[in-house]
């Protein structure tokens, strides 16, 4: 069995997401903030995210050695929510993604484990460059971006979808 790479700050152990995350990721993708500005990825059960989890996140995991990866507090084992570097379709190259539960934004979690997987992109895994998108209206989401250096270089849009969204774009110094 491969052994893939764990990170761990101050106060977060980031560990890539597996199947047994299945409840986290099925509350989070069905947060209202979550289907508001990323979207509705239609996960009506803990299986169907198990399945998502199987089907969207360990084939990229298996396919670079990075994929998404779940957020647990070192203070009392809680699962905040997850960060991860995406081969994402639409975007050119890897994309920095971060999501929390509700209760656990505006803790600065996001920004610690997001500082960690972008310095591991460009240290550990030789990313040359890391884009990320997000939706016009979420500004703690830019906000974000733009205190891990990011800069946004304008919009885009995904396949099959109307939206314009940000682009943000950043290399290592």
């Amino acid at each position: 069995m491969n052994v893939y790479k764990e990170f761990e700050t101050e106060r977060l152990f980031i560990t890539p997401t597996k199947e047994q995350d299945a409840e986290l990721i099925y509350e989070m993708m069905n947060s209202p903030k979550f289907i508001k500005y990323v979207g509705d990825r239609n996960l009506k059960s803990i299986g169907e995210a198990k399945k998502y989890i199987q089907d969207k996140m360990i084939p990229q995991l298996k396919n670079h050695g990075y994929s998404s990866y779940t957020i647990t507090r070192k203070s009392d084992n809680e699962k905040l929510g997850v960060c991860g570097l995406y081969d994402r379709e639409g975007v050119e190259g890897i994309d920095i993604g971060f999501g929390l539960l509700p209760k656990y934004e505006g803790n600065g979690y996001a920004f610690e484990s997001a500082t960690k997987l972008k310095n591991a992109a460009f240290e550990e895994f030789g990313i040359t460059e890391i884009n990320a998108i997000t939706s016009k209206e979420n500004f703690s989401s830019q906000k974000l971006l733009e205190k891990l250096g990011l800069k946004c270089l304008g919009t885009t849009k995904l396949p099959n979808e109307d939206e314009e969204i940000l682009l943000y774009k950043i290399k290592p110094e």
